[in-house]
C-alpha cells in the first residue's frame, strides 16, 4: 500500500482571475478504485494533468507510482493496437494483452486491425487493455463510457471492478455505483474524499446539505430577531432620552450633577448592550455566510421553450429499416411518438439509432418503410458531437435565433461562471460545449426534442437537473442515451432496435 499525497496544492491558469485549486490537501490510497466527480469546469481533468506533470503548481504532490492517462493519444491511427502496444512496451507479453481483451469481452483479432477502423467501444477496450498490462502504474481514467452502449458499459464496469489502483472520472451514476469503492469530490468550496460509491456519497451529501439549510434558516431567524431587538432597544432609549430633555434645565446643583452622572452611566450601559447585540448579529451573519457554500444547484429549475402541436400523433414509423447497401441494419421497426412521450431509442452501438435520429431531422438516409411526421412539426436537435463550436456565446445565440438572456440564464443554472461568457467557445471544455448545445435546444421553440447522446461529458448534477425538467415540463422528446439511471428516471417508452 502507498499513498498519493496532495498538500497545499494551488494552481491557476495564466491570465485567469481565480485559481482552480487553493491550498487543497488530501490523500488517496493507490489500491483504491476511486471515483472522481464534480461539475464541469471544476478542475477534474486539470488535476489529472497536474498528476501527469503537465503544469507547474505550488504545493506538493507525492506518489510512488507512475501515472498513466486514458485515453492516451495515438500518434498514428493507421497503426494496429499491437503496434501501439509494442511502441509503448517493447517487451510486453502477448498472453497478458490477450487475457485483458478477453476480460473485456473483446475479440483479440482487434489487435491486427488499423486503430482508425475500430469503433469507439473497441478503441476503449484495446487502450485499457494496453494500460492495464503495465506494471507499477496508477491509471487516470477520464470518462471511458462516452459513446458506449448500456451493455458495453456493463462489461466495462465488471472489468474495472476486478482491478485496483485508478482514478475514474465518470458522470454515469449506475456505472460509478458498480465500480468504485471511494469518492474524490471537487465541491464548491473544498475537495473531499470518502469511502463508498456514488449513492453513498450522494446520501451523505444530501444529509450535509439538509443540515446546512436547517442551520441557515435558524441563523436567518436569529439575525432577524437580533436586528429587531437592537432597533427596539435603540428606539426605547432614544424616546426616554427625549422625554427627559423636555422642560429640563440643567442647573448647577448637586442634584442635577448627580442626575447627569446617572444618565451618563445608563447611556454607557445601553450603548454597551447595543454593541453586544450588534456583535452577536455580526457573528451570526458571518456564520451564515460560511454556510451553503457546498450546496449544489441540482434543484435549480431549468427553463424550456416548447410549442404545442395541434395533433396528438407526432411521429409514426411503419416497417422502417435502414439499408446502406449491405442489407438492413435492424429488423423492420414500428413505433409512435405522441405528445408528451419521452421515448428512449436503445440498442448496441452501430445498430442504427443515429440513422433514425437523422431521418427525424429530415436528412436523406437510405431506408425502407415509412417514417411520417406531423405537418409543420418543428424539431430541436442535439447532435452527439459538439465539434465546430466557435466564437462567442452572444454570436452563437444570434446565429441560432434564440433569446440571449434566456440562453445565458440556462447556462448559469447549469453552473456556467459569468467569466465563461466572455470566452470563446473553442476554449470551453467538452462538457461546457455540450451544455451550450443543451441550452440552445431548451431555448428553441419546438414541438419535438431530438437528442442524440446529449449527456456525453455532462456532470451528474446537470443530469439530475435535466431529469427534473423533462419530468415536470413534459416536453415531447425522443433520445439516445446510455446512462441507465437517466433512462430509468425519464423515459416513458423504450424503442428497442
Amino acid at each position: 500500500m502507498s499513498l498519493i499525497q496532495v498538500s497545499n496544492l494551488t494552481f491557476g491558469y495564466e491570465g485567469s482571475f481565480d485559481n482552480v485549486f487553493e491550498n487543497a490537501s488530501f490523500s488517496i490510497d493507490t489500491n483504491w478504485r476511486c471515483g472522481f466527480i464534480g461539475r464541469n469546469g471544476r478542475g477534474k481533468t486539470t488535476f489529472l494533468n497536474l498528476l501527469l506533470g503537465k503544469y507547474a503548481y505550488s504545493g506538493t504532490i507525492s506518489a510512488s507510482v507512475n501515472f498513466e492517462y486514458f485515453p492516451f493519444e495515438v500518434e498514428n491511427p493507421d497503426d494496429t493496437p499491437l503496434e501501439i502496444a509494442e511502441s509503448i512496451m517493447p517487451d510486453f507479453e502477448m498472453w497478458r494483452l490477450t487475457r485483458e481483451l478477453n476480460l473485456l469481452d473483446a475479440d483479440p483479432g482487434l489487435l491486427y486491425r488499423p486503430y482508425s477502423t475500430l469503433s469507439y467501444g473497441e478503441r476503449t477496450k484495446v487502450l485499457l487493455s494496453i494500460l492495464f498490462i503495465r506494471e507499477n502504474s496508477f491509471l487516470l481514467i477520464d470518462e471511458p463510457t462516452n459513446h458506449l452502449d448500456i451493455e458495453a458499459r456493463g462489461t466495462l464496469a465488471q472489468y474495472l471492478k476486478s482491478k485496483k489502483g485508478f482514478i475514474l472520472v465518470s458522470h454515469d451514476r449506475a456505472f460509478l455505483d458498480e465500480v468504485i469503492d471511494h469518492v474524490l469530490s471537487i465541491n464548491r468550496a473544498d475537495i473531499t474524499v470518502m469511502r463508498g460509491n456514488f449513492t453513498t456519497w450522494q446520501q451523505e451529501k444530501d444529509r450535509e446539505d439538509q443540515f446546512e439549510l436547517q442551520q441557515n434558516e435558524k441563523l436567518k431567524k436569529d439575525v432577524k430577531r437580533l436586528g429587531e431587538a437592537a432597533a427596539r432597544r435603540s428606539a426605547e432609549w432614544s424616546n426616554r432620552a427625549e422625554d427627559r430633555k423636555i422642560g429640563f434645565k440643567p442647573e448647577r446643583t448637586e442634584k442635577a450633577l448627580d442626575r447627569r452622572a446617572y444618565e451618563g452611566e445608563k447611556s454607557r450601559k445601553m450603548m454597551k448592550r447595543a454593541k453586544s447585540i450588534e456583535s452577536r448579529r455580526n457573528d451570526a451573519l458571518e456564520e451564515k455566510s460560511a454556510l451553503l457554500k457546498n450546496i449544489e444547484s441540482a434543484d435549480t429549475k431549468l427553463q424550456i421553450a416548447t410549442l404545442r402541436h395541434p395533433k396528438d400523433l407526432l411521429v409514426e414509423a411503419n416497417d422502417l429499416s435502414v439499408d446502406y447497401g449491405d442489407g438492413p441494419i435492424f429488423p423492420p421497426l414500428r413505433f409512435e411518438i405522441r405528445r408528451g412521450d419521452r421515448a428512449a431509442l436503445q440498442g448496441k452501438n452501430g445498430c442504427g439509432k443515429s440513422s433514425i435520429i437523422k431521418l427525424l431531422c429530415g436528412e436523406d438516409v437510405p431506408h425502407a418503410g415509412t417514417l411520417k411526421t406531423a405537418s409543420g412539426l418543428v424539431v430541436s436537435y442535439i447532435p452527439q458531437s459538439a465539434e465546430g463550436l466557435s466564437g462567442t456565446l452572444r454570436d452563437y445565440a444570434e446565429h441560432c435565433g434564440i433569446d440571449e438572456s434566456l440562453f445565458k440564464s440556462i447556462l448559469r443554472k447549469l453552473e456556467f461562471q459569468r467569466t465563461q461568457f466572455e470566452k470563446r467557445m473553442e476554449d470551453f471544455s467538452e462538457g461546457q460545449k455540450k451544455k451550450v448545445l443543451i441550452a440552445r435546444s431548451l431555448c428553441e421553440k419546438a414541438h419535438l426534442l431530438v437528442w442524440d447522446e446529449p449527456l456525453n461529458f455532462i456532470d451528474v448534477i446537470s443530469r439530475m437537473q435535466l431529469e427534473t425538467l423533462l419530468k415536470e415540463c413534459v416536453p415531447t422528446v425522443i433520445f439516445v442515451e446510455h446512462d441507465r439511471r437517466f433512462v430509468e428516471n425519464v423515459a416513458t417508452k423504450i424503442i428497442r432496435l
